[in-house]
């Protein structure tokens, strides 16, 4: 006689389905292991109080590595042209506790915090943390691919618009550039003189965008020729 092998489903719990459907709503992620999400979402308030529970502290230090790596690639690769600081600055700004605090937020993720509700408590900080767990609890459970397709099919599209946080937190130089990259067109910085006076080195930039000349910069380094440069470009173009 054979025996049939049954795989036996594994009942869930109302608060176990509630977590998988909000994971699955708010990141696009199906869990897997869900204590590894029980744990992203309990507060050190109600661990300490609370027998056999773990705090997320541990899944939030590695969630924001797992996060500014991932965000790192995403815009190594979306900005081709850009240099390192540049990267980083943008990279600050995406990750910063400030923005994190607001996706955090937006998500309503004290929907499913655990924490003390007896004490005076920085929900938003609570949930900034929160997501950044709940990244590192979905890396553990599914990998860095699962990762990367979460923030950049969900998170950047419903809950933190880059563009917008590119225009409000950086330079006109940048912000030109991000404008010609919206158009599909070709942005270069071309030196019109460079000379030194007494020491002193005094530079004029041009702005050529599709080859035509736009704005033009003075300034006592190339960086603040073109960002003078960028300036007068975006005013010409009705963009400040």
């Amino acid at each position: 006689m054979f025996k049939r092998l049954f795989t036996r489903s594994i009942k869930r719990s109302n608060e176990d389905l509630r977590i998988i459907r909000f994971v699955l709503k708010r990141f696009g992620y199906k869990p897997k292991n869900l204590s590894f999400f029980y744990e992203a979402i309990t507060h050190k308030s109600f661990s300490n109080l609370t027998e056999n529970q773990i705090s997320n502290e541990r899944l939030e230090y590695l969630g924001d590595a797992i996060l500014d790596a991932v965000i790192a690639e995403l815009l190594f690769l979306r900005f081709p042209d850009q240099d390192e600081g540049f990267l980083t600055k943008i990279k600050s700004k995406v990750v910063s506790r400030k923005t994190l605090s607001e996706i955090g937020e937006e998500m309503r993720l004290r929907e499913v915090l655990r924490y003390h509700k007896g004490r005076a408590i920085n929900l938003a900080s609570l949930e900034g943390n929160a997501f950044e767990a709940l990244m590192g609890a979905i890396y553990l459970d599914g990998g860095y691919e699962a990762v990367k397709k979460c923030i950049s099919h969900n998170i950047l599209r419903n809950y933190a618009d880059l563009n917008k946080i590119l225009e409000e937190e950086i330079d006109f130089k940048s912000k030109l550039f991000i404008w010609s990259q919206k158009k599909h067109l070709k942005l270069e910085f071309n030196v019109i003189t460079e000379e030194s006076v007494n020491g002193n080195w005094n530079y004029e930039i041009m702005v050529l965008i599709n080859d035509t000349p736009y704005g033009k910069g003075k300034g006592n380094s190339k960086k603040m020729a073109e960002q003078a440069a960028s300036k007068e470009t975006l005013t010409l173009m009705g963009e400040i």
